[in-house]
């Protein structure tokens, strides 16, 4: 109920701001421009797990008990248009509720809406506060529609741009068309972005980062200084870039096959933190490693890794992805989730092809792994931010997701049924395998 009340505070506001997007835009020709643009979205996911096979756990563990779990984000994108070129887009947001286990123990966690917060009451914060300034490369024009942080009008094809500000940097680097949302596609972390992409960011997906664009016909090329959380995945984040600070850079090819269109991008990230080390933290103190205590500034603690990610279109109603990831995993995973190295794939399916245009549905599969001295240090009875089962029996973490979304009816609201497996939770083969089950009520405006 608590989750119903909070929506509705934001909700009902931002429905007014709706109606005022909608008139300007219907009013509008279709070449024109607004100067401002206001959008929101609500999304509530109930999950439950029922029990499944756990001969032991640890202050880490996916429970091995029946769970029942639900979350509630609700965003307002409001942006407004300054002067040529620019623009600038703030969108409080209010969240609360928990994953299942609190997000631990597993590392392609099953709810991508969820946050590792003590507190699960529903909390208002600032999530993005961002400037954009973009200047034109050539006459080539397209024309969008209005949506979130999206202005109606005309936009050129062939671009600079340059952000700057509070926003996260999965909103800039490893999109995807079929498999980039948990409100409105898979649900699972591993799915919304790459699960071996270990992106800087606060415990609640954002961080402060500078980032140019440059789009020239079928190429676009992306680079990033964003900075990283004083604590591994805490809620505060080390302004000081001269410490600590991640660099993203990314290449993306659009291509045709016949008429059907396909994306490739290539993304390399490298991470400075105050992190600790396995290795070391396993010499230390072998019975007992403890990898806070190995915690330090240096180039000895620096994270390199790499990501793949392909989509194609099939048919008018069939999209394919895929994704491959890998990092060093010599340091500690420091704000997004402990994965090393990782391997996806999946299709997507739109509902005209039933003549349901607005329903969807996906299937997609996942495997993921641990480097050598990371899956040692867990082994040995040591602790991630996320995993930590007291030992390991070590086996790749896979996951299998199937969802379905219903529009019943011309409002804008969807249902999704969602079913997720998992074999070796936590890559503990002594453990598992899970089934979950989830209901979302997703409303966009």
């Amino acid at each position: 109920m608590r989750f119903l009340i909070f929506s509705l505070f934001v909700f009902l506001p931002s429905m007014l701001f709706a109606q005022v997007e909608k008139a300007n835009h219907f009013n509008l020709p279709k070449d024109s421009n607004n100067r401002f643009s206001f959008h929101f979205q609500t999304t509530y996911i109930y999950q439950y797990k029922p029990q499944f096979r756990s001969p032991y756990q640890s202050t880490n563990s996916l429970l091995g008990s029946g769970e029942r779990q639900n979350s509630l984000t609700s965003t307002l994108y409001a942006a407004m248009r300054l002067w040529k070129g620019a623009s600038i887009y703030l969108n409080p947001e209010l969240a609360g509720g928990s994953a299942l286990s609190g997000a631990y123990g597993m590392g392609a966690s099953s709810n991508g809406e969820t946050f590792r917060v003590g507190d699960p009451s529903p909390t208002l914060f600032l999530g993005r506060a961002y400037l954009m300034q973009e200047f034109p490369l050539s006459n080539r024009e397209e024309f969008n529609e209005s949506d979130a942080n999206q202005f109606q009008g005309m936009f050129p094809l062939d671009y600079f741009r340059i952000y700057v500000g509070k926003y996260s940097l999965g909103d800039m680097f490893d999109n995807n068309t079929y498999s980039n949302s948990p409100r409105t596609q898979f649900m699972n972390w591993a799915f919304m972005n790459n699960g071996a992409w270990d992106y800087a960011a606060d415990v609640r997906g954002y961080t402060y980062a500078f980032t140019v664009e440059l789009q020239q016909k079928s190429m676009n090329y992306k680079i990033s200084l964003a900075a990283q959380p004083i604590e591994a995945n805490g809620p505060k984040l080390n302004t000081n870039l001269k410490e600590a600070n991640a660099i993203n850079a990314e290449v993306s090819h659009s291509y045709k096959i016949g008429q059907r269109k396909g994306m490739v991008r290539l993304l390399g990230y490298r991470n400075a933190a105050y992190s600790g080390n396995y290795r070391i933290a396993m010499a230390q103190l072998p019975d007992t490693p403890n990898i806070v205590a190995t915690r330090q500034f240096g180039v000895t603690r620096t994270k390199y890794g790499l990501g793949l990610n392909a989509e194609q279109e099939i048919t008018d109603f069939i999209g394919a992805f895929a994704r491959l990831g890998w990092n060093d995993g010599k340091n500690e995973t420091w704000a997004f989730t402990e994965i090393d190295q990782t391997a996806s794939l999946g299709i997507s399916l739109n509902g005209e092809w039933w003549r349901r245009k607005e329903d969807g549905a996906g299937v997609a599969v996942i495997a993921s792994g641990l480097s050598k001295d990371h899956r040692t240090y867990l082994a040995d009875g040591g602790y991630g931010f996320v995993l930590g089962d007291s030992k390991l029996n070590y086996g790749s973490e896979f996951v299998a997701e199937l969802y379905y979304s219903y529009k019943p009816s011309r409002l804008p609201i969807w249902f999704t049924g969602d079913y997720q497996f998992v074999n070796n939770p936590g890559f503990n083969k002594d453990r598992g395998p899970v089934n979950i089950l989830s209901l979302r009520l997703h409303v966009q405006l």
